[in-house]
């Protein structure tokens, strides 16, 4: 587990620092050696991935047969309200990317609008907020 922990960080390194370096050299022209890198750096990554979960599944298998505080299974719990939390806010920030940008728009054609524009980020913005409730509702049955 540790070797996959640390090739997996020696791969983020790599892919940061090369990324750093070509940005740095400003190859902005030679688009094709920047999609190379991005290849190789992702068949290296995705089967080190899928390695990793390959190797954590028996702890979070024996996580959700077994709890310290409780003897029972809390452990789909807790990966239930990490789920909804984390999908919640995934959701919101391409909602609010979506509708934030095109409210800018909007705005700066009608600045009378704002007021309407402002409702639709408020609605994107909410779908966070319930992914948040109905994690706290998971870890108050647990």
């Amino acid at each position: 587990m540790y070797l996959i922990m640390t090739m997996t960080i020696i791969v983020v390194l790599l892919t940061i620092s090369s990324g750093l370096f070509l940005m740095y050299k400003e190859y902005k022209t030679e688009k094709c050696k920047l999609k190379k890198i991005l290849k190789f750096n992702l068949f290296i990554f995705i089967p080190l991935l899928i390695s990793s979960v390959i190797v954590l599944m028996p702890k979070m298998i024996y996580a959700v047969t077994y709890s310290y505080e409780t003897q029972g299974t809390s452990g789909l719990g807790f990966i239930a309200a990490a789920l909804s939390t984390g999908l919640a806010t995934i959701g919101a920030g391409y909602a609010v990317g979506a509708v934030g940008s095109s409210a800018l728009g909007a705005v700066s054609e009608d600045p009378k609008i704002l007021g309407k524009t402002l409702i639709f980020v408020g609605l994107a913005e909410g779908i966070a907020i319930y992914g948040l409730i109905v994690s706290i509702l998971i870890l108050g049955r647990l």
